[in-house]
């Protein structure tokens, strides 16, 4: 099946396809993301960026993964071979920002735009610490150590940091919630569940929203969705029960998540009330999902089988849209984007 064939697959089950013009008609920023092929026995690739379906490449290193965006759209932070760099929105201004021969990666940076927070390990496959630096590079600063810490994440006011914290031997170790603040005081366990992981951890609204269950790869893998108070009290189940369902994104105003379950996306009000579903997804296949910056509108990359996919779906009208029409992702041997796509925040 073509990466077109899949596309139109997923149109006609979400609803019926609307034209180019509509998608471009409603600008919400650059949708930026990684991708790299092999070709002629040389890998390439780099970042990209698609915006009212016209496709850019912003960087050539094949390397280049994770982008994340400063809060006012003017930078974007990624990781290249174990360092963290940044550049502007159109491909220029590269500044390097870590060095050494730590492994960097996952950068997420601040609601102030004036720094980050990272993941660093001293091997692949070794435990992670969580670091922070300025998004000019320099005022390198260590917040946690001792175990297996993240997927972090700001609380929108940048007073506070959420992440997952591992600890345990062997392959599986217990997944549990902690907070610190940037300047690394107030270091808090936020979960003590012992039996089962926390893991995507958001902030939203009302406190933190995050997947409960169990986070390791394989058959045995579930989740649902539970938020708590940034304290970690008030634990409460928001979707359960059927299906796992696991945190994407949650929306600028905190007040709605995004999430996917059983071959789809979804979206609830953070509260009571019913999950509506976005789009059906093809079996077996992987996504990565954000929320434009109004709110209004989900991009979504869709890998399955050898086909992949970068879509844009309206929540209001469930229609959606190809992000780069004409483009073949599948073009090159070995074609792989992502996992991580960001969408450009618009004041």
């Amino acid at each position: 099946m073509s990466t077109r064939t899949l596309i139109a697959v997923l149109v006609a089950l979400a609803c019926a396809a609307v034209p180019a013009s509509a998608s471009a008609a409603h600008s919400t920023g650059a949708v930026v993301f990684s991708r790299s092929w092999a070709e002629g026995g040389e890998t390439e690739g780099g970042l990209f960026a698609v915006r009212d379906g016209h496709l850019n490449q912003l960087t050539e290193n094949p390397a280049d993964s994770e982008p994340d965006f400063s809060p006012d759209g003017r930078t974007i932070a990624f990781a290249r071979d174990g360092d963290l760099f940044s550049i502007r929105p159109d491909g220029s201004g590269e500044r390097r920002l870590t060095s050494g021969g730590a492994l960097d990666s996952a950068p997420r940076i601040a609601p102030n735009g004036r720094y980050l927070v990272f993941e660093r390990r001293i091997a692949a496959a070794g435990p992670a610490s969580l670091f922070t630096v300025r998004v000019t590079g320099g005022g390198l600063h260590q917040l946690t150590s001792g175990a297996d810490d993240r997927e972090a994440a700001f609380s929108p006011d940048g007073r506070a940091i959420v992440f997952v914290r591992g600890i345990g031997s062997g392959p599986n170790p217990n997944d549990d919630l902690y907070s610190v603040r940037p300047s690394g005081a107030g270091f808090a366990q936020l979960t003590y569940t012992g039996s089962v992981d926390e893991f995507a951890p958001r902030y939203f609204a009302g406190g933190i929203v995050f997947s409960r269950g169990e986070s390791s790869e394989g058959p045995a893998a579930y989740a649902d969705v539970y938020t708590m108070r940034r304290d970690g009290s008030r634990v409460r189940a928001q979707v359960a029960g059927v299906g796992s369902a696991y945190v994407e994104d949650v929306s600028p105003d905190g007040h709605t998540v995004l999430f996917r379950r059983d071959q789809g996306l979804w979206v609830k009000h953070i509260g009571k009330g019913r999950a509506r579903k976005l789009t059906e997804l093809p079996d077996g296949s992987k996504t990565s999902s954000v929320f434009s910056s109004d709110g209004r509108r989900v991009a979504a990359f869709v890998a399955h089988d050898e086909e992949e996919a970068l879509v844009s779906i309206d929540l209001a009208t469930r229609r959606q849209s190809e992000l780069a029409e004409g483009y073949d992702f599948g073009e090159g041997e070995g074609s792989e984007i992502g996992p991580v796509i960001s969408w450009q925040p618009i004041r």
